[in-house]
C-alpha cells in the first residue's frame, strides 16, 4: 500500500467483509468500491436473485452510510424519490418531507419498471447531488451514490432508459450466477440466519470521505489523457458504431481508473487501468449500427477493436 494515503489499507478490509457475505463475486464488489470511491452511480443489469440487494446493504453496514431501497414500480411518484412540502397547521407553515433520494446509499431496484418522470427525477440527483422541490434546493448527503438494478431479460411493461440517462451511470455491471461451490456455500451460510446481518463496520463516514478525497490525489499523467482521449475518439470512429463514447464517458473513467489504482494500492494509473475500466464505463454509452447488432457485434467486441487499435503510453526510463 502506499505510503501517502493514510486510510488505504481500510480498503481492502472493506472489500473482505462485504465479499464475506456475496460470495464468488469479487469483482463485482471491486467495481462497487471503485464507483464509490470515484464519486459516481453504478447500473446493475442481471437477473432476479443474485444478490444485488444483499450487496447494497452489505455496502451500507460495512461503511456505516445511510441506506434505502426504493422498489420502482409503475406508481411511484417523482416525489418519492425528491421529496415534498405538505403545510404544518401547528406551526402554519409548510415543511420540507425527506424523499428517499436523501440518503447515502440509494438502491434503485428495477428502475425501468416506473415511469420516465419518475427516472428523470434521479437526473438531477445524481449528476447534481440535489434536489429542488418547489424551487427550493435540497443538498443530498454526502458521500450519494445510486445502485440502480434492472432485469436483463424482462423487458414486458418496462421504460428501458434513455442514452441520456444511461449516461448518468459511471459504469454498468453484471453479478452472473454462481458457481454450484459457491452455491453450496451460500446455502451453508444461511442454515443459520442471514449472514448479511452480521455485516460489521470497519471505516466510518469521516475516513470514507478521506478515503474519497485520496483518490482525487491520485496521479493520472498528461500522457493518459491523451490515451483516453484517444480511446474515447476511436469509439466514434468505428464502423459497427453509430454513436460512440461522450466526453463524460472520457471524465468517468478517468475517475474510475483513479479509484481502481487506489483500490490496488498505489498512488498513480496506469494504462492497464484504464482498459480495465474500458467495459464497465464504456460499454452502455455506445449505440451500435443496427447491421451490427444483427451481425451480432456486441459492445465488448468493439471495445476489443478500439483498445488494439491505441497504442498505449510508455513510460521512458
Amino acid at each position: 500500500m502506499s505510503e501517502l494515503f493514510e486510510n488505504q489499507h481500510l480498503t481492502s478490509e472493506l472489500a473482505a467483509e462485504i465479499s464475506r457475505v456475496i460470495k464468488g463475486k469479487k469483482e463485482a464488489v471491486r467495481m462497487i468500491l471503485t464507483v464509490l470511491l470515484a464519486q459516481g452511480h453504478v447500473l446493475i443489469e442481471d437477473v432476479p436473485g443474485v444478490g444485488k440487494t444483499t450487496l447494497a446493504m452489505a455496502l451500507g453496514k460495512a461503511t456505516g452510510l445511510d441506506f434505502r431501497r426504493a422498489q420502482f414500480t409503475p406508481d411511484v411518484m417523482a416525489s418519492d424519490i425528491t421529496g415534498f412540502t405538505m403545510f404544518n397547521k401547528e406551526d402554519n407553515r409548510f415543511e420540507y418531507r425527506a424523499g428517499l433520494a436523501m440518503t447515502n446509499i440509494l438502491l434503485a431496484d428495477e428502475i425501468n419498471r416506473t415511469s420516465p418522470k419518475t427516472q428523470s427525477a434521479l437526473l438531477e440527483a445524481m449528476e447534481e447531488k440535489r434536489v429542488t422541490v418547489d424551487g427550493t434546493v435540497h443538498r443530498l448527503p454526502s458521500p450519494f451514490m445510486v445502485i440502480a438494478t434492472q432485469n436483463s431479460q424482462g423487458y414486458v411493461g418496462t421504460f428501458p432508459l434513455p442514452e441520456a440517462q444511461l449516461d448518468r451511470f459511471m459504469a454498468k455491471i453484471s453479478m452472473g450466477y454462481p458457481t454450484p461451490e459457491e452455491e453450496a456455500q451460500i446455502l451453508m451460510d444461511r442454515l443459520d440466519g442471514d449472514p448479511a446481518c452480521e455485516v460489521r463496520q470497519v471505516m466510518t463516514e469521516d475516513q470514507l470521505r478521506s478515503c474519497i478525497e485520496d483518490v482525487t490525489h491520485v496521479n493520472f499523467a498528461e500522457s493518459l489523457c491523451r490515451y483516453t482521449a484517444k480511446l474515447a475518439a476511436a469509439t466514434r470512429e468505428h464502423p459497427a458504431v453509430a454513436l460512440g463514447v461522450s466526453p463524460r464517458a472520457s471524465l468517468a473513467i478517468m475517475q474510475a481508473s483513479r479509484a481502481f489504482a487506489y483500490l490496488s494500492g498505489r498512488d498513480y494509473v496506469v494504462p492497464e487501468d484504464i482498459v480495465r475500466m474500458m467495459l464497465p464505463v464504456f460499454s452502455h454509452r455506445l449505440v451500435l449500427k443496427q447491421e451490427s447488432r444483427l451481425n451480432r457485434r456486441t459492445a465488448a467486441s468493439v471495445l476489443e477493436d478500439v483498445v488494439a487499435s491505441v497504442t498505449p503510453p510508455v513510460k521512458h526510463r
